[in-house]
């Protein structure tokens, strides 16, 4: 069971950073990653300073060896989990010159060594003595092979959950891969979850669609079971699901994740949208009882989604976004917020004239990775939605409570359907 971790829910990846073994320093750096050499050698990644931003966009790559510092040089931004192959280190970073453009791996002397690559390397791991094991996303599946080339396996998500004296005997909708294009004839995938004991013969559904975060992440083929609604939580409320997953996400490659680079919304909608026309078409959703949802960046979606059009009945905008140029000056991220979007154009609030769809809007009062500003902002502008803040919740939430609550909340929002 792939787990629904902050860094899904949360959208923007949370620095690699990790504590660095005491004793290492590299004078006016920040440390932030260190892989050891079997012989004692360090490979350092660090920052200019502790902050995301500007540390995390200026790293650079060194190697300690008995107490000496060999700088390599600065490596792309958001570099991260160094490991050794033989006597070079490789690491990953994101793919220049966009910073969305998803992740490549990269050697010592920083040249991308995933160029062309289809899918999307997502975790690098030291392996002594061999090429080092580099885990990769590939569409709804997750592939690991070695750097030298050789294919490990592959891995299928499973729809079950594991074996919990909890969940015995529960029932579990349907999960189903989906394949179809875009408008402009782009490959795309995602997941279709049904009602717990319904099939594709039982006639049109209620159908919710649920953006991921990022959006630079997926959704995999795993049980759908998280802590913010999802598909299998809308299976037991008779729901179906569909889990898209638009450009600009992970698991396609470069191209796939950079298309959305200072145009965040525009053909990423179309995306979404030709996947419900699908399944109206398919006879799965019923077009009269669609609603919409997401979280971070699938909340903006959620939002921006109701100034497109008037179909969706119902919208829940979990700490999304609702005004890119005021979240690049205030949000922890901004470089990488500029990145995406930039100018009032892009943001659900100036379109907010245009919203009918009932809304949820739901945040983290503390949260520094999209301001709770964010909310209030998009609130004000629709007369008809709610506001609910989490007192000292950030981009996640975290306590037990507030997570039923928002379970709750979203239970009554989408019976309108």
């Amino acid at each position: 069971m792939r787990e629904l971790t902050d860094e899904i829910v949360a959208g923007h990846r949370p620095p690699r950073a990790k504590p660095a073994p005491v004793g290492v320093s590299v004078p006016g750096r920040h440390v932030a990653e260190v892989a050891r050499h079997p012989d004692g050698r360090l490979a350092v990644i660090t920052w200019s300073s502790p902050e995301i931003d500007p540390g995390l966009l200026n790293p650079a790559l060194h190697v300690i060896e008995n107490g000496r510092i060999t700088d390599l040089g600065r490596t792309p931004a958001d570099a991260g989990s160094p490991v050794w192959w033989g006597d070079e280190v490789c690491y990953l970073a994101l793919t220049p010159p966009h910073l969305q453009g998803g992740n490549a791996v990269f050697d010592q002397r920083h040249r991308n060594l995933t160029e062309g690559m289809r899918a999307c390397p997502i975790d690098l791991v030291q392996d002594d003595g061999n090429a080092p094991v580099v885990v990769v996303a590939t569409g709804l599946d997750t592939e690991f092979q070695r750097l030298d080339g050789t294919f490990l396996g592959r891995v299928r998500g499973s729809h079950l959950p594991p074996r919990y004296d909890d969940l015995d005997g529960i029932a579990w909708g349907t999960q189903e891969r989906l394949h179809y294009r875009a408008r402009d004839g782009l490959e795309l995938d995602g997941l279709l979850v049904l009602p717990v004991g319904a099939t594709e013969r039982d006639g049109p559904s209620r159908l919710v669609t649920i953006v991921h975060g990022g959006p630079y992440d997926r959704w995999t083929d795993d049980l759908q079971l998280h802590w913010v609604p999802s598909g299998q939580w809308f299976a037991h409320q008779g729901i179906a699901t569909f889990l898209p997953n638009p450009r600009g996400g992970q698991g396609h490659g470069h191209a796939f994740a950079a298309a959305v680079a200072k145009k965040v919304g525009q053909e990423e909608w179309h995306d979404v949208e030709a996947g419900i026309d699908l399944l109206v078409a398919r006879g799965i959703a019923d077009p009269d009882r669609l609603g919409i949802a997401g979280w971070s960046h699938g909340g903006f979606m959620a939002a921006w989604a109701t100034t497109r059009t008037d179909r969706f009945k119902a919208a829940l905008v979990g700490a999304g976004i609702s005004d890119w140029p005021r979240l690049i000056n205030t949000g922890e991220w901004g470089a990488f917020e500029a990145a995406l979007g930039d100018s009032a154009e892009h943001s659900p609030l100036t379109y907010a004239s245009r919203i009918s769809t009932p809304m949820l809007i739901v945040h983290g009062a503390d949260d520094t990775n999209v301001p709770v500003e964010q909310a209030e902002l998009l609130h004000r502008a629709v007369e008809h939605s709610e506001l609910v803040v989490y007192p000292g919740e950030g981009h996640s939430l975290r306590r037990r409570e507030h997570r039923l609550d928002l379970l709750n909340r979203t239970r009554r929002l989408f019976a309108k359907l």
